[in-house]
């Protein structure tokens, strides 16, 4: 099941919708051109998690698209009426939560807004969970190419997912789960809807790495959490950049996001790497506590 809840000026705390009929005009510019912008959230409880976070790389994105961005506080109460709604319903212990903006009716001049709340699947990190099979795909792009080049829109999460769903599709149809993009000038990137983190050890100093923003790459919420609680914990950290024979020397590499978590990977291009489930475990604690 699903929540809809719109951002309306005439319901301060959001305005409840149907989900089982139509709510989106068809002449919306998120439907027709994908010109919009959103975030996915874990809420547990009925509690979202790191909602500030997720504001906060959400207006980036709209700035970016030079899209109108309503008040925070607006996203706030609706995204609470959409989990009491949801929580009333059905009581999940974890839900997803997607905050949407779109552009709005070609000509209108304002902006759609809307909050999605729907249960975790319950199968959606046992999936995962054994390891993932991952495929190296070229984006396209060098890596430095975000600076040169700001409309290609790379750092922003918009609704264009189109190119990422292509490249999921094309490693499932090789017998992968899922994919990690490089630039054309070989350097790691991310997933289609993940962060990429790896962990060595060296002389006794556990280290997690992570490709550096200024490649592109949209800058991970749960990354950013994960890294903050380690260190915490006494691990150092890094930022690229990165190469595909610094993940096949790890100690373990994962793909991270704020659903799945930590998913481990387990091969690439064919390859078995290292996985660590002890690392995977410990981690994946910190990253709890850390929500």
């Amino acid at each position: 099941m699903t929540v809809l809840v719109f951002l309306d000026p005439k319901f301060p705390e959001g305005r409840l919708a149907d989900a089982a009929v139509p709510q989106l005009m068809a002449t919306d510019l998120g439907a027709t051109r994908g010109a919009g912008v959103l975030e996915s959230m874990l809420a547990v409880d009925g509690a979202p998690r790191k909602m500030g976070a997720h504001l906060d790389r959400m207006a980036a994105s709209a700035q970016a698209l030079d899209l109108v961005f309503p008040e925070r506080e607006s996203w706030e109460r609706a995204v609470s009426t959409a989990l009491s709604e949801l929580m009333i319903q059905a009581g999940p212990a974890e839900a997803v939560v997607k905050l949407l903006l779109s552009r709005g009716v070609e000509g209108a001049g304002s902006p759609t807004a809307w909050v999605a709340a729907s249960p975790v699947a319950a199968d959606v990190r046992e999936r995962s969970a054994e390891g993932l099979a991952v495929l190296l795909l070229d984006r396209g792009y060098d890596s430095t190419v975000a600076d040169r080049a700001p409309w290609l829109l790379l750092g922003a999460k918009t609704l264009s997912y189109a190119v990422n769903m292509a490249a999921l599709r094309y490693a499932k149809a090789q017998g992968a789960d899922d994919v990690i993009f490089t630039s054309s000038d070989g350097k790691v990137l991310e997933g289609p809807t993940s962060s990429v983190i790896l962990a060595v050890e060296e002389d006794g100093v556990k280290t997690l790495l992570t490709p550096e923003l200024e490649s592109g790459i949209l800058p991970g919420t749960t990354q950013r959490a994960l890294f903050d609680a380690a260190e915490a914990a006494g691990w150092a950290r890094g930022y690229g950049p990165l190469e595909p024979a610094h993940l096949m020397e790890a100690d373990a590499v994962w793909l991270v996001s704020s659903i799945r978590l930590l998913a481990p990977v387990t091969s690439i291009d064919g390859t078995a790497i290292a996985s660590s489930p002890a690392l995977t475990e410990a981690l994946t604690a910190l990253l709890r506590g850390a929500l």
